[in-house]
């Protein structure tokens, strides 16, 4: 099996730090894209929950459409709330961004290391890829 790693440079994080991670990895038809956050050029871009949140998905789809996956291939959502009372607004977004066809998911509450609302990854399954 082989490993294809998108983004091994790092991306860049708050105060342009280098990130040591994989944008994504693909294996075996499956591509597991990091945890994004509503950032745009390495900083954190301020806005409501509905509106980090559009921007924390459109980052991580991007993505996964540079490497060949589309939002009807997403199998799997994990997200981190920093508040419970953003729940309700964002599975708003969540319906908005998948409509019909939701992926499974889990949902948290939990402090995150970047200073916003939220963060996302998410995991793809492409059967003509395996």
């Amino acid at each position: 099996m082989n490993i294809k790693r998108y983004g091994v440079e790092g991306g860049v994080g708050t105060g342009g730090q280098k990130l040591p991670f994989a944008r994504a990895t693909e294996a075996a038809g499956w591509l597991f894209v990091s945890g994004q956050t509503p950032m745009t050029d390495g900083e954190v871009v301020e806005g409501s929950i509905v509106e980090q949140s559009r921007l924390a998905f459109a980052n991580c789809l991007k993505i996964a459409e540079e490497a060949g996956y589309g939002v009807e291939d997403v199998v799997h959502v994990t997200a981190v709330l920093t508040d419970a009372r953003y729940f309700s607004s964002f599975n708003k977004v969540f319906k908005e961004v998948f409509g019909d066809h939701p992926p499974a998911r889990i949902c948290s509450v939990q402090d995150l290391v970047v200073d916003c609302k939220v963060e996302v990854d998410i995991k793809c399954y492409r059967a003509d890829r395996a």
